[in-house]
C-alpha cells in the first residue's frame, strides 16, 4: 500500500512539474502571439504589423493623412517634406506648415518624386512600419523585400473619394487611432452631404457658370491652367463650363480662345497662380476685357487645392467659400470665415488658420487685377 502511495505521489509531482513547465512556455509565447496584427492594405495585401506602432516612415503622400490622424510626432523619416525643404513650406500646405519646428531635422529617405527611396536610410531609423501612398505597387513590394519592415499602402490620389476614406481607416487600424480615423471619415461625409443638400435642388437655369482656373498641377499655371473635372464644383452641384471637355486628365492647359468661348460668370483661381493671372491681365488687358467675370469683378482667389499632392482641409473649406459666392441664398447662414477656421482646425488642430493665410496673401476674396477694368 505504501509503495502504491509513493508511486502516486511521484506521478503527481511529475504531472505538476510538467504542467508548470507548459504554463511557463505559454507565458513565454503569449507576448509573441499578441505583439503583431494583420492589416489589409489598399492593394489587398495582408501585412503583419506590430501591435503598437511608435515609429513611422512616411513615403509619397502618406505624411498628410498621418498628420490629420494626429501622428505627426511618430513620423521618423519621410521622402516628400523633410529637413531639406521644410523651411520653404508655406501656409498653403497646412499639414507641413504647422509641423515646421517638429520636422526641422526630419531625415530624408527618398527623392520625393516617384519610387526612388533609400532602404539603407530607412533601416537606420528602425521604423515599426513604412506607410506609403502615390507610389507604384512594384515599389511597395521591393521596399518590403529590401528592408524586411512592414509596408502598408493606402490610396490618397482622388479627393473626396471612397479610397481616400478607406486610407484613413487602414491607417487608423495600423497605427492604433481607429476612433480618430472614423471621426475624420464621418466629418468629411457630413460636410459633403451638407454641401450637396444645400445645392441639389437649384434649377439649372438659376445656376451661374463657373470655371476653376490658374490651377496647380505640376506647378502653378496662369488662367489657361484649368481644372476640367473639379471635385469642388461637383460637391456644390455647380455648372462647370469645362466639364464637357474632360477626357481623362482632371487638369490641363487650354487655349485662351476656349476660355473666351466658355465665358464663365465666375472664375476661381488657386492662390499660387494668381500672380501669373495678374501679370497677364496687365499686359493683355484686351483679352480679359472680353471675359464677363473680369468685367463684373467676379474673379476670385482661394488657397491652393494642391500643394505637395492634394490638400484635404483647404479644398473642403474652399468648397464652402465657392458655395457662398455662387449661391449666397443657400449659404446665407454660413459665416464663411468661421467655417473656414472650423474645417481647417478639425484637420490640423490650429485655431484661426484663416488669419495665417491672409497674412501670406493666400486667403479668400476677389482678385485685385488693377484699374484696367
Amino acid at each position: 500500500m505504501k509503495k502504491i502511495l509513493v508511486l502516486f505521489l511521484l506521478l503527481f509531482m511529475v504531472f505538476s512539474l510538467t504542467a508548470c513547465g507548459n504554463q511557463s512556455n505559454t507565458a513565454e509565447k503569449n507576448p509573441g502571439q499578441t505583439d503583431s496584427r494583420l492589416i489589409t492594405d489598399a492593394l489587398g495585401r495582408q501585412v503583419e504589423v506590430p501591435a503598437k506602432v511608435e515609429r513611422i516612415a512616411a513615403l509619397g503622400n502618406a505624411q498628410r493623412p498621418l498628420v490629420y490622424l494626429g501622428l505627426s510626432d511618430k513620423i521618423v523619416g519621410a521622402a516628400k517634406i523633410t529637413k531639406e525643404n521644410i523651411a520653404d513650406i508655406t501656409p498653403v500646405t497646412p499639414f507641413a506648415y504647422v509641423n515646421q519646428k517638429l520636422w526641422a531635422e526630419l531625415p530624408c529617405i527618398g527623392d520625393g518624386n516617384g519610387d526612388d527611396f533609400y532602404p539603407e536610410e530607412i533601416l537606420k531609423l528602425q521604423p515599426d512600419v513604412i506607410v506609403c501612398s502615390t507610389i507604384s505597387e512594384e515599389a511597395v513590394l521591393n521596399l518590403q523585400d529590401q528592408t524586411g519592415i512592414p509596408v502598408v499602402f493606402v490610396k490618397t490620389d482622388t479627393l473626396f473619394s471612397k479610397e481616400y476614406s478607406e486610407a484613413f481607416l487602414i491607417l487608423g487600424e495600423t497605427c492604433g487611432v481607429k476612433d480618430r480615423a472614423e471621426e475624420i471619415v464621418n466629418y468629411i461625409n457630413a460636410a459633403l452631404a451638407d454641401l450637396h443638400t444645400r445645392t441639389k435642388d437649384i434649377a439649372a437655369e438659376d445656376k451661374p457658370s463657373a470655371l476653376s482656373a490658374a490651377a496647380t498641377f505640376r506647378g502653378p499655371h496662369g488662367i489657361e491652367g484649368v481644372r476640367l473635372k473639379d471635385p469642388l464644383l461637383e460637391a456644390i452641384n455647380a455648372f462647370n463650363v469645362a466639364a464637357s471637355s474632360f477626357t481623362g486628365a482632371a487638369s490641363a492647359e487650354v487655349d485662351r480662345e476656349q476660355i473666351l468661348l466658355w465665358d464663365p460668370d465666375y472664375i476661381f483661381c488657386d492662390y499660387s497662380g494668381v500672380h501669373l493671372v495678374q501679370a497677364d491681365a496687365a499686359t493683355d488687358t484686351a483679352f480679359y476685357e472680353q471675359l464677363s467675370a473680369y468685367r463684373d469683378d467676379r474673379m476670385y482667389q482661394h488657397p491652393n487645392n494642391t500643394s505637395y499632392y492634394s490638400n484635404l482641409e483647404l479644398p473642403l473649406a474652399n468648397a464652402y467659400f465657392m458655395g457662398t459666392v455662387l449661391y449666397p441664398e443657400q449659404f446665407k447662414d454660413i459665416d464663411i470665415i468661421q467655417k473656414i477656421n472650423e474645417v481647417i482646425e478639425f484637420f490640423i488642430g490650429v485655431e484661426d488658420y484663416y488669419s495665417i493665410l491672409e497674412k501670406h496673401d493666400a486667403g479668400y476674396g476677389v482678385i485685385n487685377l488693377g484699374a484696367g477694368r
